[in-house]
């Protein structure tokens, strides 16, 4: 196994897979889909700047919380490409997302809060459901089903 050097300022693929933990068609992927990016050699052999660890880092933990890759994409294409980023862009970065993680959490806790009054069959109709149908909205467009997940807007109805 090949270690990459603290000093070394390039990876190679099997490098990087061994330092982030990641498998090296997971790093050809998120290449592929503009997450990363490499140079290639003379002999057409990927080479990852060191501050690539960091981007998969970043990757990994934003894949972990749910956001999508193409939200990442877009925030990852707010870091500088003519130097490494720094602790202050990270930040910056890692800022996009906090109002929706917020939202999230406040729904995980909402969902912890209510999950015994819940039947678990899935209707989501019942009158009773402060997550997912307050007040019974749901009722005015007939019995069944309706959805599984709390539509835009609904977490601010179950909480007034």
């Amino acid at each position: 196994m090949s270690q990459l050097a603290w000093n070394a300022k390039e990876a190679t693929v099997g490098e990087l897979a061994e330092r982030s933990g990641v498998s090296t068609s997971a790093l050809r992927f998120y290449e592929r889909e503009g997450l990363i990016t490499s140079r290639r050699t003379s002999g057409n052999q990927r080479r990852y700047s060191r501050d690539t660890l960091r981007r998969v880092a970043f990757i990994r933990t934003s894949q972990r919380l749910g956001i999508p890759l193409s939200s990442i994409r877009e925030v990852l294409a707010l870091l500088p490409d003519d130097r490494t980023p720094t602790r202050e862009d990270w930040a910056r970065i890692s800022e996009c997302w906090r109002a929706d993680l917020d939202e999230r959490i406040s729904t995980l806790q909402r969902l912890r809060d209510h999950l015994t009054d819940c039947i678990g069959c899935g209707c989501l109709s019942i009158d009773g459901c402060l997550l997912s149908n307050p007040h019974d909205v749901l009722a005015q467009e007939g019995p069944g089903a309706r959805r599984l997940a709390p539509a835009a807007g609904a977490s601010a109805q179950a909480t007034a």
